[in-house]
């Protein structure tokens, strides 16, 4: 009798609101193993989104990788993005692994799973930000910025974000946890509290900064567009359908990082470990799918990575395809 009563214990553990490690309520699935933890669907659906996520961004690596044209420090960003996007995935599919899969459990596993996650989703937040600088200085410079920016600059930049955001994925190793103290968990755990706000309110800023960026983006970019129709005397149809485009734009980026990400970080900031688990998954779903939408965004959409898709799998471009140079509407 005491042995089942010992797994019924467990699986209690395991199942408390705002445990990382707790399947939620609802139908479940068991893993390979006798008296294996029931599993959540909503871990399977992270775990499938981080495979999706992860071949995705891979893909975009691959194509940056063997393109030797894609080299300048615009595909650079664009492979920092990637490359932190491909993280989360990869960390998403490790964290199922170390809470289904690994017996015994490993709290240096759990921890460094969580810190692989925190490290990749800070570095993919901080690459779209740095993404959002260099459209804002590529328009507001216009002239001067592309022969003034290098790639050893870009570089040294990109690895100095990379660093700190490493940093923040180092912490829950380094004692910034809650396995010692549960009632100091955040809804992530082992995140604490305090630390889960902070990196909430940090994120908020950021946004914060990139939407005012974004909207100084639109205004030069229109202004851009006003030049050149005066200039070449183009019939306001031509206008009016730049600055549509333009603006079509602008709320793709902000609207899909804000849907995505700003509900997660606001619940982080209000919740905590006693609130049902479920309400972390449903929100924390969403601001993943956001590393599945960046690729989609910032690199599929790209003339020059859609010419080196077509060569790579069709070994020609088609007679269609325009690979147009930008404007200041694409912004």
């Amino acid at each position: 009798l005491r042995k089942p009563l010992k797994i019924n214990n467990s699986a209690q553990r395991l199942a408390a609101p705002g445990n990382a490690s707790a399947p939620s309520a609802g139908p479940s699935v068991a893993p390979g193993g006798d008296g294996g933890v029931a599993v959540s669907p909503w871990d399977i659906a992270l775990c499938a989104t981080g495979t999706a996520v992860a071949g995705e961004n891979a893909l975009v690596l691959a194509v940056l990788f063997y393109t030797p044209s894609l080299r300048a420090p615009m595909f650079l960003l664009i492979g920092s993005l990637a490359l932190a996007d491909l993280l989360a995935g990869l960390g998403l599919v490790a964290n199922f692994a170390v809470r289904y899969l690994l017996r015994p459990p490993s709290e240096a596993a759990e921890l460094g799973a969580a810190g692989l996650l925190l490290a990749a989703f800070s570095a993919s937040v901080c690459s779209l930000l740095a993404i959002t600088v260099d459209r804002y200085l590529s328009l507001y410079n216009a002239l001067t910025y592309h022969s003034e920016r290098t790639l050893g600059f870009t570089c040294a930049m990109v690895l100095l974000m990379w660093l700190l955001c490493l940093g923040v994925g180092l912490l829950p190793l380094l004692g910034w946890n809650c396995l010692r103290e549960p009632s100091a968990c955040s809804i992530l755990r082992p995140v604490t509290k305090d630390n889960a706000a902070v990196l909430a309110v940090t994120f908020l800023l950021l946004f914060a900064l990139m939407m005012q960026l974004y909207l100084q983006i639109c205004k030069i970019a229109f202004r851009h567009a006003q030049q050149i129709a005066v200039q070449h005397q183009f019939i306001a149809t031509a206008q009016a359908t730049s600055t549509r485009k333009g603006l079509s734009t602008l709320s793709l980026i902000l609207g899909t990082f804000a849907l995505c990400w700003i509900p997660f970080a606001i619940y982080s900031l209000v919740a905590d470990s006693s609130y049902p688990a479920v309400y972390t998954y449903s929100l924390a779903l969403p601001a993943t799918c956001n590393s599945l939408i960046n690729p989609i965004i910032y690199a599929f959409r790209n003339p020059d990575i859609q010419k080196s898709l077509w060569l790579a799998c069709c070994g020609c471009v088609p007679s269609t395809f325009s690979a147009r140079p930008r404007t200041s509407s694409d912004v």
